[in-house]
């Protein structure tokens, strides 16, 4: 654990108290314990979570040594915060660690942010902060997991294992536990009882990647057939084979890992054990060995007992004046040309099995027929908006290959076709409409590509109004800015994904456009939202067309459903991202491609056994690009313990703070942004609160004591707090915040990981195909004659001090000094120079590992746009409201104390 004291006085004071480093990967520990102490914690059973070392605080020091600071008594910047008793008292939260269950807590207090540009507290001492930030060291404790970790085989065979960082470059070996590529836990060790659970207030959840990227250097995915037989499954929980069943009885019957009842095993199935009771066979199954494996799914598993077909792109295209105007239309006609030879394949395919289809709209929509037989594509125009329907079935949706010489003669007349158009109004709901209906009729699931620049005001089913009322700001009433216009898109939403229809949103508004709504479908089907505000071809052209390359070529299955199964003692409760229910076990996917994961949190139904630990199973059915149904399967095995210094020590930070960012951005639906910042904190207060009290060695109260597998938790909090859909700013667009809310919702765990802590790469010395180490993110780390680059995952920044050298000017961009870098720079030149090769590389290397595009913007030193750039340096002050990560530091202690008092 980590030692910081913050007691009042008006300097710096650093004590060095007597305090040994443990050898092993647990939190610092006094030996200073007295006889009242708590006894020895049980040792860690398997393998130990990785260690965070030291407190980073450069090299390690020679003697036993442990900092500890002293701020002075007015921490906070800002407002005033609100008064004790706001932490007083029993925990608002119910359950096990949901902060947002139900209603706000008693009291008006919790964490107000700042507002911009506030001021420090009167005799705030500069060393503090130095201290504190060689402290609490963020990028320092991602490489030192790369240090021990990184490079290395991770192997799955042990319970409980904590994985390295997200952050950490290793290579995963399967032995019977799905790859945290997978599947990533908050905790590798749940508490044994629900009062353990609730009194720690660690949320116990796990985040789903089902389709996750796996590298070319690791095993693919195997696939089992067992024929007309179908998977083998427990006949009580339906759980399916997998390495926690235990055979028995010479092989002739299997105990089921989750509810415990005894299965006979089938006679094409059987095979003897060994002397060890495994089967002869265990390391040619992979439904034995592996933790991660497909099944190839019967009949019984596809819609009215029939055989699954391939799924259909359809790409439909706003043609209103404003796209026609932009030179958007043929721009994405252009690409399509090239763009559908990249259609997604099975592997060792020689060509794709999705059908495409084509549709233009503005107040009418217009469908193509694009058979190969034809000389000429066909048009069919339906003008009656407000009932659907697919005027033409044979020649809509065709095989690429088959019908190219008709779709590229089509794609070159649109553009054409609509240049005279003056029609600004457009409609949207039916647009979706006529995309499930042509694949209802086809009887096949899909993806819908939708290009749209304008609120839909046409007379139609899914007319929207302006809503956008910045007086909500900060009220009690902000909320229904970012709840949907439920009716028509509610049922458009069940419609898709009844017939496994997702919904991928490119929008390019000149003004407000009700994403919150528009944006609604394509989340409960799977899909991707994409904004390009104030869209221009020769600006953010090769941005869109990054965007919709990767969207169109990634690995994706459909028309999916998604079971959670655990072993007895706890279940499945609640679950985040881009899905759709129906009732309380069953996640419905339109959709569900590499970039999107489930958060799945669990409660405790009974007690939990240490000697069994806790068993989760993730079922997935869907359908391939080539039309089998499969059924693929995630196992995870997680330790149990009733010492609450176990469930610490197996936390993972970045998981934990996936969880924190959905719920709270669920909560924000429901509930005032002040209180779910509330509670936001108030959980966080009664988590660390709980290790202090129970788990930590006694220590002064004006110490601050984190565990050491949640160090950097206040940072990722504090970076949460200031995001755009919590922060409340009436600077900030509305759409821009519901765009950021609807997309986290799917996000994996090192996307948030990203989005809430960027990557600060300094240029100055760059080295062939290898990027530069980051640094801390903060001003401090700027310098007047550096070069750095951030990025999040969403935005990809540039950032050239004023004292730049002139030669490190001319060897990137070719122009003599920093005032001639065009700051609209489209893309680095191409320069046969090394120093401008390099950074093309390191460039392309970031874009490369995001799920989407990012625009280079350059930012030059006190420049306006300089703005934008400094409003990701998470660990200084907000710029629309909230506190230095050190400010935030101070704030969490004080609350800490509230609750142990």
């Amino acid at each position: 654990m980590l030692l910081l004291r913050l007691h009042s006085c008006s300097v710096l004071k650093v004590d060095h108290p007597p305090l040994a480093f443990p050898a092993g990967p647990g939190p610092m520990q006094s030996p200073q314990v007295p006889p009242t102490s708590p006894p020895t914690q049980q040792p860690f059973q398997t393998a130990p979570p990785p260690a965070m070392g030291h407190s980073p605080l450069g090299p390690p020091p020679t003697g036993p040594h442990s900092s500890q600071m002293a701020p002075p008594q007015s921490p906070l910047a800002g407002p005033p915060m609100a008064g004790p008793q706001s932490m007083g008292g029993p925990p608002p939260m119910g359950g096990m660690g949901r902060p947002f269950p139900g209603p706000p807590p008693p009291g008006a207090g919790g964490f107000q942010q700042p507002g911009p540009g506030a001021a420090g507290p009167p005799g705030h001492p500069q060393q503090l902060q130095v201290a504190i930030s060689k402290l609490y060291g963020f990028t320092q404790v991602i490489e030192d997991d790369q240090a021990k970790r990184g490079g290395q085989v991770y192997t799955t065979n042990l319970r409980g294992q904590v994985p390295p960082l997200v952050t950490t470059d290793y290579t995963v070996q399967d032995q019977g536990n799905a790859s945290p590529r997978f599947m990533r836990c908050t905790t590798y060790s749940f508490p044994c009882t629900a009062d353990l659970a609730k009194q720690c207030q660690v949320p116990l959840a796990t985040i789903i990647k089902p389709f996750a990227t796996v590298p070319k250097n690791e095993t693919p995915m195997y696939v089992v057939n067992h024929g007309e037989t179908g998977p083998i499954r427990c006949n009580r929980c339906k759980a399916y084979m997998c390495p926690y069943m235990q055979f028995m009885d010479g092989g002739r019957r299997y105990q089921c890992g989750f509810c415990n009842c005894v299965n006979e095993v089938p006679p094409f199935y059987f095979q003897h054990l060994d002397h060890m009771g495994k089967r002869v066979d265990f390391y040619e199954r992979p439904e034995l060995s592996l933790g991660s494996y497909e099944f190839a799914a019967t009949l019984d598993y596809c819609k009215n007992n029939k055989p699954a077909s391939p799924p259909a792109y359809i790409f439909m295209i706003d043609v209103s004046y404003a796209n026609i105007k932009s030179g958007l239309v043929r721009l994405v006609c252009d690409e399509l040309k090239t763009l559908l030879d990249n259609l997604p394949r099975e592997d060792g395919a020689e060509s794709s099995m999705v059908k495409v289809g084509f549709v233009t709209y503005n107040k009418i929509l217009h469908f193509y027929n694009v058979k190969s037989a034809l000389a000429q594509p066909q048009m069919m125009v339906v003008s009656d908006t407000a009932e659907m329907f697919v005027p033409l079935l044979d020649g809509f949706l065709v095989n690429f290959q088959e019908s190219r010489a008709v779709i590229n003669n089509l794609l070159d007349q649109i553009p054409d076709m609509f240049a005279d158009t003056n029609e600004s109004e457009t409609v949207f709901a039916p647009v979706i409409q006529a995309g499930v209906e042509a694949l209802k009729a086809a009887e096949c699931s899909g993806k819908l590509f939708i290009f749209h620049s304008s609120i839909p005001t046409a007379e139609a089913p899914g007319k929207l109004k302006n809503r956008d009322d910045k007086k909500l700001i900060n009220t009690e009433k902000e909320k229904t800015l970012f709840q949907p216009q439920k009716a028509v898109y509610e049922q458009l939403s069940k419609d898709c994904v009844s017939q496994g229809c997702s919904v991928d949103l490119f929008l390019f508004p000149s003004q407000y456009v009700d994403i919150a709504t528009m944006g609604d479908v394509a989340t409960h089907t799977g899909g991707s939202i994409f904004k390009y505000s104030n869209f221009q071809v020769e600006r953010d052209g090769q941005h869109f067309l990054s965007d919709l390359r990767k969207d169109v070529e990634k690995a994706i299955g459909f028309d999916a459903i998604m079971r959670v199964r655990t072993s007895t003692g706890f279940r499945a409760t609640d679950f985040f991202g881009a899905i759709h229910m129906n009732n309380t076990t069953d996640v419905e996917m339109a959709a569900v491609d590499c970039d999107k994961a489930v958060t799945v949190e669990f409660k405790h139904d009974d007690t939990l056994s240490e000697e069994t630990g806790a068993l989760m199973q993730c079922a997935l059915l869907y359908t391939t690009i080539s039309g089998q149904r499969r059924l693929r399967i995630h196992n995870l095995s997680l330790n149990c313990s009733a010492q609450l210094s176990e469930l610490y020590k197996s936390c993972e930070t970045d998981a934990l703070i996936n969880f924190f960012t959905k719920s709270a951005y669920r909560a924000m639906l429901n509930q005032p942004l002040k209180t779910v910042r509330e509670n936001l904190v108030n959980q966080a207060a009664h988590m660390l609160a709980c290790y202090r009290k129970n788990c930590a060695s006694p220590s002064a109260a004006s110490q601050l004591i984190l565990p050491d597998a949640m160090k950097v938790f206040p940072v990722y909090l504090n970076s949460l707090l200031k995001t755009g859909p919590l922060v409340g700013s009436a600077e900030l667009s509305t759409d821009d915040r519901a765009h950021q809310r609807l997309s986290t919702t799917a996000m994996g765990v090192e996307d948030t990981q990203l989005l809430l802590y960027p990557r600060l790469i300094p240029l100055v010395r760059i080295s062939v195909d290898v990027v530069p180490t980051p640094v801390r993110c903060s001003e401090e780390r700027l310098t007047d004659a550096g070069m750095f680059l951030l990025e999040n995952g969403c935005s990809l920044f540039l950032w050239l001090g004023q004292a730049c050298p002139p030669e490190l000017i001319q060897s990137i961009f070719n122009v003599p000094s920093l005032a001639h870098v065009p700051v609209d720079l489209r893309s680095l030149p191409e320069l046969d120079n090394p120093q401008s090769k390099k950074l093309r590389s390191i460039v392309d290397s970031l874009l490369d590992q995001r799920p989407s595009s990012m625009k280079l913007l350059i930012v030059k030193q006190k420049d306006r746009s300089e703005i934008m750039f400094r409003q990701h340096l998470v660990e200084d002050k907000g710029l629309h409201g909230g506190a230095s990560y050190m400010d935030f530091l101070c704030y969490v202690h004080r609350e800490i104390r509230q609750v142990l008092t």
